[in-house]
């Protein structure tokens, strides 16, 4: 059924959403040109002039307030905060913004901090990505992710999260929610997890990430709804039986890991996913994508601390799941992002 009137309030509260942390990005960039961080990299690749940038942002908005009206899934809060927290969160975040630069300026970045020994973590994990301080170990990191991410994108994140909502309506489509599970791996703070709960109230929801303080701030976030099941666990390892899994989501995880982790992982999602099951899976942009686009992605990597992002962006996913067993269902590239979904 389709709801016209739902979809115009629904774009026109992601305008003004967006309109903020576009603010919020010239500032944070603001800031770095006058601590004299501002990247001089020029790639070589061709880039998008910031009015492609934008039209390309009002897509996805609109296509984002169109899979609301086609009710593929509902209009939704992007966090279970009050004001009064999600103002906390941004003058967090702010505050941190000097402390982040100096880290960069004095090239202090990569180091496997003591967390990482202690709880036995990957060195891979406890790198400082984008010279966020504290990593992903820190109460304080998984307080201000969320935000940082937004304001990263211009208030994109969410909307893009959301194309992987449109892909599960698919695989949802006909079935019973009460007798399926979803695992999602590497849930961070559960955001998206939570866009899941509120499209589908009695689906299995299962959260796994090495993260005891983004965990945390996940089951926070399910207060108000219907618990998922949260597991601390290293996706290279699942802890889960083989075929126990309807839908199996990934979301910005795989440009973080090294390009032998990156195999290790998508074999043990197909691992737990069962026959006929659906993997969903979401991260930037790669090489190629939107050729008008590559000296981005060139340039990303020098701009923000991304150890592996330079292979993760040329890396062969398509060949990688068909070697697993997997077979291609849609593709899409929203804004920054791919989306990719394979049938078991």
């Amino acid at each position: 059924m389709r709801d016209t009137a739902e979809m115009t309030r629904h774009l026109a509260a992601q305008a003004v959403r967006t309109g903020w942390y576009w603010g919020l990005s010239r500032l944070v960039d603001q800031q770095t040109r006058q601590a004299g961080l501002a990247s001089k990299y020029k790639p070589v690749r061709p880039v998008p002039t910031f009015q492609q940038l934008l039209t390309d942002l009002g897509k996805l908005l609109v296509e984002d307030a169109r899979a609301v009206r086609d009710g593929r899934y509902p209009p939704m809060p992007e966090a279970a905060d009050t004001t009064s927290q999600y103002l906390g969160r941004i003058r967090a975040m702010l505050r941190d913004v000097p402390v982040a630069l100096a880290r960069r300026a004095s090239e202090d970045t990569g180091s496997v901090r003591a967390e990482a020994r202690v709880d036995d973590m990957p060195d891979y994990y406890a790198q400082d990505f984008h010279f966020q301080t504290g990593g992903y170990l820190t109460a304080e990191s998984a307080r201000l992710y969320d935000v940082q991410v937004e304001t990263l994108f211009m208030g994109a994140a969410g909307p893009m999260r959301r194309r992987v909502l449109g892909a599960l309506a698919d695989a949802m489509r006909g079935r019973d929610q009460r007798q399926m599970q979803l695992l999602d791996v590497a849930c961070g703070t559960g955001r998206f997890l939570r866009q899941v709960r509120l499209s589908y109230p009695r689906l299995g929801l299962t959260g796994l990430d090495l993260s005891d303080a983004y965990l945390g701030e996940a089951q926070a976030s399910f207060a108000d709804l219907k618990a998922a099941r949260w597991l601390k666990a290293n996706a290279e390892a699942i802890p889960l039986p083989d075929a126990s899994q309807d839908i199996v989501t990934n979301i910005f995880l795989f440009h973080e890991l090294p390009p032998d982790v990156r195999r290790t992982v998508a074999s043990e999602m197909v691992r737990v996913l069962k026959p006929g099951g659906t993997l969903v899976f979401m991260d930037s942009l790669q090489m190629g994508d939107k050729p008008g686009w590559d000296g981005l992605l060139e340039a990303f990597p020098v701009r923000f601390h991304e150890p592996y992002y330079r292979h993760y962006a040329i890396d062969d996913l398509d060949a990688l799941f068909r070697r697993l067993g997997l077979t291609p269902i849609e593709k899409d590239t929203p804004f920054l992002a791919k989306m990719l979904a394979w049938r078991k």
